[in-house]
C-alpha cells in the first residue's frame, strides 16, 4: 500500500466509526475465504459491515472518534464489524461465532462505552432497534384500540337489549 491508499483507508474507516452505533472487534483464527464470505453475507443481511483492516491504520482512524478505547483490542489478525443499529453487528457476529471456532470476539464499543466479550454477547441478546420500534408502536396502539372497544361496547350492549325486547314482544 502506498501513502495515498493508506490515507484513503484511514478516511473510510474514520467515516465508518463516525456513523456507527456500535463496533465489534473480532480476532480471525484462520478463517477460510468461504467462511469470511459467509460472515460478510450475514453482516450485510443484518444491516452491518465487516472489514479487515491493518491495526495501525484502524488506530489512526479511531483517534478522532468516540471509539478511542478500542485501540487496545487492535492486535493480531482483527476484523471490525460495525452497524448504525447498536445491536445488529453484535447479533450477527455472535451468531456466526457459535457456528465456528475460527473467530473470537475480542471486545467492542457503543460510542465511548467499551465492551468486553461478555458485554458484546449481552448486547447481542437485546432486541434490535426495529423490534423495539414494533413493540413501542404496539404499546401506543393498544390503548387506542381499547378505547375504541370501550366506546362501542355500551352501544352494542344497548342494541342487544333492544333486540332481546323485540324478540320477547314478538313471541
Amino acid at each position: 500500500m502506498d501513502r495515498s491508499q493508506k490515507a484513503e483507508s484511514v478516511a473510510s474507516l474514520n467515516a465508518v466509526f463516525a456513523e456507527a452505533g456500535a463496533v465489534v472487534i473480532t480476532r480471525n483464527l484462520g478463517m477460510s475465504v468461504a467462511q469470511s464470505t459467509a460472515l460478510r453475507g450475514k453482516m450485510r443481511d443484518a444491516g452491518a459491515t465487516y472489514k479487515v483492516a491493518k491495526n495501525r491504520l484502524a488506530k489512526l482512524a479511531i483517534a478522532d472518534t468516540d471509539y478511542v478505547g478500542l485501540g487496545d483490542f487492535l492486535t493480531g489478525p482483527t476484523g471490525i464489524s460495525s452497524s448504525v443499529d447498536p445491536v445488529a453487528a453484535a447479533k450477527a457476529v455472535v451468531e456466526f461465532a457459535k457456528t465456528t471456532d475460527k473467530i473470537e470476539i475480542v471486545g467492542g464499543a457503543m460510542g465511548s462505552q467499551v465492551l468486553t466479550p461478555e458485554g458484546v454477547k449481552a448486547l447481542a441478546s437485546m432486541p434490535s432497534l426495529d423490534e423495539l420500534r414494533a413493540k413501542l408502536i404496539g404499546l401506543v396502539q393498544a390503548p387506542a384500540t381499547k378505547i375504541a372497544q370501550l366506546s362501542t361496547a355500551p352501544a352494542a350492549k344497548l342494541a342487544r337489549v333492544f333486540a332481546a325486547y323485540a324478540e320477547k314482544d314478538a313471541a
